[in-house]
């Protein structure tokens, strides 16, 4: 059975149109280096960087864990891949497919400002409301629902990643 649709594509692919824009007028001009988390935010980041018609854009990743294949977080966020290159200097925009806790995304967000970029800014493309007000986040594609979600880049134990939509699934204990 597929996961129930919250999102549509279409309504996802309009959104990010809509962050590709906002970001390109609102960030400096110049070379920017956008940074994915990996796994969940490759769908997005993508599809977003398309949309940035900058000449000097560059694309690298980090990849992190705290969930595991479980649907709720370790609570410990373990880098996997580090950035292939430097970022001290530039211009950065991070991505990350959501913001649920907010614990892997001021981890990240801390991490990148100790390399010293000209300037650091996120975009999520789910927040949830609960996130704390100390949790900074630039950019947002929408509010997140209370399940847990699932589709366009997000998964549940590495399944789900290919829906064109995002859905919800139950949630379960690991």
């Amino acid at each position: 059975m597929l996961p129930k649709e919250l999102i549509s594509s279409q309504a996802i692919a309009r959104r990010v149109n809509e962050l590709s824009k906002d970001i390109d007028s609102k960030l400096p001009a110049g070379p920017l280096t956008v940074v994915g988390v990996l796994r969940g935010a490759f769908m997005f980041m993508a599809d977003l960087v398309r949309g940035i018609p900058r000449q000097q854009l560059t694309c690298d990743f980090l990849g992190v864990r705290s969930y595991g294949d479980a649907t709720v977080s370790s609570g410990v966020v373990e880098i996997t891949s580090d950035l292939a290159s430097p970022i001290e200097g530039r211009h950065v925009l991070l991505i990350e497919d959501i913001a649920d806790t907010g614990l892997t995304l001021k981890y990240l967000q801390e991490l990148l400002l100790a390399r010293k970029p000209a300037s650091l800014h996120t975009c999520v493309l789910l927040a949830k409301p609960t996130l704390p007000p100390s949790i900074k986040i630039d950019f947002v594609g929408f509010e997140a629902p209370s399940a847990f979600v699932v589709g366009y880049g997000l998964d549940a134990a590495q399944l789900y990643r290919n829906l064109p939509y995002i859905g919800a699934i139950e949630s379960t204990k690991a």
